[in-house]
């Protein structure tokens, strides 16, 4: 039976890096919530990045029990910052009698601010189709993130 792997931390702390690897190792289907949104607006969704971002967690929820129920494994590749969204993940996934795992990435407040710097740098030189992440969305990344208690993993 195909599964889903979730990964879970920070922007730029490694997950989509590992969500390959994971790819590669499982057969399995990337879906990226930062890949639709981007595709979509760019870095101009503004005020309602949010909403979208919201929105494509729903329909990827969707689409990830169909392609696990065709038999291929699905990586979800957005952050599970928050203690209810695993929780929420947990509940949907059971709820559908799919199998799924968390990856926790984590890294050290020094080492993610050097990713982020290194990135911003990438996506203004246009080396990357990434966000740009200024002072305030950092701050407000560092806000959200709730790191995983052991049992969740």
């Amino acid at each position: 039976m195909a599964k889903v792997f979730m990964m879970c931390g920070k922007i730029c702390s490694g997950k989509s890096t590992h969500a390959k690897e994971l790819r590669e190792k499982y057969n399995a289907v990337i879906l990226s919530v930062d890949e639709i949104t981007l595709a979509l607006f760019g870095q101009d969704a503004g005020e309602n990045h949010d909403l979208y971002v919201q929105r494509a967690e729903e329909y990827l929820y969707g689409k990830s029990v169909e392609i696990v129920q065709s038999g291929i494994n699905v990586v979800l590749d957005w952050g599970f910052w928050t203690k209810s969204e695993r929780q929420f993940a947990r509940e949907f996934y059971c709820s559908h009698g799919i199998d799924f795992e968390f990856h926790y990435i984590s890294i050290s407040d020094d080492e993610w601010y050097r990713r982020l710097k290194k990135r911003n740098a990438d996506v203004l030189s246009g080396k990357t189709n990434a966000y740009y992440v200024d002072d305030g969305l950092a701050e407000k990344f560092q806000s959200i993130f709730e790191e995983p208690d052991a049992d969740e993993l």
